[in-house]
């Protein structure tokens, strides 16, 4: 008998195999025999392409999917395929609206338990990722990754259609609204439309009053912080945007961008009735006036 079957110290009744160390209980004998490798760390099954080694044979012959590709488990739904039968029975609950998880603090409900685990780390506050660079913790590993990029300089995610890079794919597919037009999120009491869910928080304090952003010198007020951040320059004198050509300092990047064009003699915006063209939209729309008429300071 091998040393991990004597290990096992299992003991029949009512025929049932009962794990000494946990008191789990099983019905085969060779179930209990694999069960034990959870507490010797025993995984005799490895795979010959990676390396990786498994407790049991079963879960080597799905993790070998990975390598050859094959997904067996289809919806029949939506046509989705997936290497674990698991994987598929969790995605049917997109469709069937099932999520039998409930947080006790909140009441928001999940589909699976692991995030419901995950989301309990918003209330107790548990960070277990921490960066081995900055110290900065994160409830997430896939936060992690992406925040080590910001070390690594590593954007492994890059637009195919103008060559930009991102350090996560969801910052791709964020971009990727620009060229295909889409604008998902729509405020319902103008209409107006945005790319981020973020962008159409914003706006909406534009109907609800709400600046949450108070300078703490003057008391002017904003809707984002990073309008603040530029406001602050007033008051320190900081223009941090500096025209390679001249010299000259600006507060604002846009206005660094529209000075370059006294350098390069560009014009973009053109009047559609005599040619004319100017540096800056406002002086088109100022030029405007001689053609329509309008004298809106008499």
């Amino acid at each position: 008998m091998s040393s991990s079957r004597k290990r096992a110290q299992t003991t029949r009744s009512r025929s049932y195999f009962t794990c000494q160390q946990c008191g789990k209980c099983f019905t085969h004998k060779a179930t209990i025999n694999a069960h034990m490798r959870v507490h010797t760390g025993e995984k005799p099954f490895t795979c010959p392409r990676c390396g990786k080694s498994f407790t049991v044979k079963e879960n080597l012959n799905t993790h070998m999917r990975i390598h050859t590709g094959e997904k067996p488990y289809t919806c029949q739904q939506c046509g989705k395929s997936f290497t674990k039968k698991e994987r598929l029975k969790i995605h049917m609950r997109i469709h069937t609206g099932e999520n039998p998880y409930t947080c006790q603090q909140c009441g928001k409900r999940f589909t699976e338990k692991g995030n419901l685990d995950v989301h309990m780390r918003i209330h107790t506050g548990e960070k277990p990722y921490i960066c081995p660079q900055c110290g900065k913790c994160f409830t997430h590993q896939g936060t992690l990754n992406g925040h080590t990029r910001v070390h690594t300089g590593e954007k492994p995610f890059t637009c195919q259609q103008c060559g930009k890079s991102f350090t996560v794919k969801g910052n791709l597919n964020t971009h990727m609204r620009i060229h295909i037009g889409e604008k998902p999120y729509t405020c319902q009491q103008c209409r107006k439309s945005f790319t981020k869910k973020e962008r159409l928080k914003i706006h909406m304090r534009i109907h609800t009053g709400e600046n949450p952003y108070t300078c703490q010198q003057c008391g002017k007020r904003f809707t984002e912080k990073g309008n603040l951040d530029v406001h602050m320059r007033i008051h320190t004198g900081e223009k941090p945007y500096i025209c390679p050509q001249c010299g000259k300092c600006f507060t604002h990047q846009g206005t660094l961008n529209t000075h370059m064009r006294v350098h390069t003699g560009e014009k973009p915006f053109t009047c559609q009735q005599c040619g004319k063209s100017f540096t800056i939209k406002g002086n088109l729309n100022t030029h405007m006036r001689i053609h329509i008429g309008e004298k809106p300071y008499t």
